[in-house]
């Protein structure tokens, strides 16, 4: 069974609809290597078009529909798309989509509605609405296509977004990939499953494709909030969930009584990645949850090439765990070389399972990640000497102040520990003397002041890891998966200043 609000589809039902949607995706031209774009928040219909997609072996492109009509525009011009499936609301960011795209129109559920308030849309469709579509064809009886993964545009903190174009997986490569996603997602048969996050984003959009066979039940958050997270778990008896670190500190705010009316003593497997976790935060859930919560580090172009246990954490704090199956992880400088334990560096990894990728028409930007054959995604890192993963920062955070190297997430680690600090980002400004100084940009409670925090911070951290300009927010852009958009904060600071954003 699938759950959103108060709907619920069969998987049986579900993939029926998806055999039809094949069926008329294959009509309107869409074979193997052709893209379908998904404009569309969580919801069946988000299942029902990846997987028809998928079926034709073809790639699911899903949109994250925080993005301006401009970008959504270079997005289908970019993967070519045929089709756009998109939830009525959400019609008016395709203002700059290309001629000749074929639009299948989703009424927005009621559970959609309500969860971000909207009013109910009404008016002409811009395209065919997708339940007549799927109505009008038979389900889909071709011969099976090898199916590939959905192709997740990055992020785009440098120029444009990239799509990360993956080949089919060999059977070897699906097989493997089976294993791991149990060991890092607990995705195996009779689970109940909750999504919780975007599944435009990568980890949420795997997570929740792979649970659609292995699911007792799965459930469809429409949008993430904290109690309403802990009710679903005690109603469906959820078993197993992917979070992201935002999601986490969210939760441990809640009053001590909302914590405690909630029975969550069903989840076998939690597993939390896309941003480093203070340890502080992880350990108070921990406590609170028990032994249950798992970690990896990954990212869209790398797979997950480590993976830790709630036991391999609390023996190593802080650590993102060990190679997983197939994986190899280098730590390098600057020239190449590889760091001892201990000492940071750049991360280049390669997970044998995963086929290998190309960005989207951007085959020299992906060469151009690699280095003996395996793939940096910018991020830093060490290991220690028993083989424990350390994260220190994105390669591009990294703040350099006066020759000396230093790394915001472990401040920032600190400081969303301090009592009246509810969100923080610390990234570097221009400074005519040192040639970065450190911001922090700081969410606060009511009574915070800039001089307790400075304090607090100077008890855990050297004094040259103290930020000199400290800005306080009424809120700190994050999208709805809880990832923090630095860039938004930094950038106005480097206009004009000779820095390359």
């Amino acid at each position: 069974m699938i759950i959103s609000g108060d709907r619920s589809i069969t998987q049986d039902a579900l993939m029926a609809r998806v055999r039809r949607a094949a069926t008329g995706f294959a009509a309107l031209g869409v074979g193997p290597g052709d893209c379908v774009a998904l404009l569309l928040r969580n919801d069946f219909t988000f299942l029902e078009a990846s997987l028809a997609a998928s079926t034709l072996g073809g790639y699911a492109v899903p949109i994250n529909w925080h993005w301006k009509p401009d970008e959504i525009g270079y997005l289908l011009r970019d993967c070519e798309a045929r089709i756009v499936v998109v939830h009525q609301d959400l019609a008016h960011l395709l203002s700059d989509a290309p001629d000749g795209l074929v639009i299948l129109v989703v009424p927005t559920p009621p559970e959609c509605v309500a969860a971000y308030g909207m009013p109910v849309a009404g008016g002409a469709l811009p395209g065919e609405d997708w339940n007549a579509f799927i109505d009008r064809h038979a389900e889909w009886d071709g011969p099976p296509q090898p199916a590939r993964e959905s192709m997740i545009y990055t992020s785009g903190t440098t120029g444009r977004p990239k799509g990360v174009r993956r080949q089919p997986p060999t059977p070897a490569q699906a097989a493997a990939t089976a294993r791991n996603r149990a060991q890092i997602y607990g995705l195996v048969p009779g689970i109940r499953s909750l999504v919780p996050g975007p599944m435009y984003h990568s980890a949420p959009n795997g997570f929740g494709l792979r649970a659609v066979p292995l699911s007792e039940v799965l459930v469809l958050m429409p949008r993430f909030d904290p109690e309403e997270l802990l009710a679903l778990i005690e109603r469906h008896r959820i078993t197993t969930v992917f979070l992201v670190p935002t999601m986490m500190v969210r939760l441990l705010r809640l009053d001590d009584e909302v914590k405690r009316r909630y029975d969550l003593s069903s989840l076998r497997h939690v597993t939390h990645a896309a941003a480093p976790c203070p340890a502080e935060v992880k350990q108070a859930m921990l406590d609170w949850w028990g032994p249950v919560i798992h970690e990896f580090y990954g990212a869209t172009d790398l797979g997950a090439p480590t993976a830790c246990t709630p036991h391999q954490w609390l023996a190593k704090p802080g650590t993102v765990g060990t190679l997983t199956e197939g994986a190899t992880v280098r730590i390098l400088d600057d020239a190449g070389v590889e760091c001892p334990p201990g000492t940071p560096g750049e991360i280049f990894a390669r997970v044998d399972y995963m086929p290998d990728f190309t960005y989207n028409k951007r085959d020299g930007e992906r060469r151009a990640v690699e280095r003996d054959g395996l793939i940096t995604v910018g991020d830093v890192g060490y290991f220690d000497a028993d083989g424990y993963l350390f994260l220190c920062d994105r390669k591009r955070d990294m703040v350099i102040s006066g020759g000396v190297n230093i790394y915001p997430a472990e401040i920032e680690a600190v400081m969303i520990g301090i009592p009246g600090v509810l969100d923080c980002a610390v990234f570097g400004i221009p400074d005519p003397e040192f040639g970065e100084a450190l911001c922090a940009a700081i969410r606060a409670a009511p009574g915070a002041t800039e001089a307790g925090i400075r304090e607090a911070l100077k008890v855990k951290l050297a004094n040259f890891k103290v930020p000199r300009v400290i800005e306080f927010h009424d809120e700190l852009p994050r999208d709805d998966s809880g990832k923090l958009l630095k860039r938004k904060l930094r950038d106005p600071h480097w206009q004009g200043a000779g820095r390359a954003i």
